[in-house]
């Protein structure tokens, strides 16, 4: 066994070099576009606020905002009366 290699196992230190080199590159990639989003995440602002709210269903009051139900003719937290 010359070279100190099993029969029919030939690595060449080119191909080592070459694969050590597209992992590198690999690393390299994913470490800048982890960067790349975290940054866009910091610097995301929200518009109104982070919270949603479904008024699905619901009558809001004109008035104070409060969500209402449907069925509702004036508003449970301030009385003013609802449309429809």
């Amino acid at each position: 066994m010359p070279g100190g290699c099993a029969p029919g196992v030939a690595v060449d230190q080119t191909y080592l070099l070459i694969l050590a080199a597209a992992a590198i590159v690999a690393i390299g990639a994913v470490l800048i576009i982890r960067d790349r989003m975290r940054r866009d995440a910091r610097e995301k602002t929200p518009l109104d606020s982070p919270y949603a709210t479904s008024t699905e269903g619901m009558k809001v009051c004109p008035r104070c905002g409060m969500g209402n139900l449907w069925t509702d003719r004036t508003c449970i937290s301030c009385g003013s009366a609802l449309k429809g």
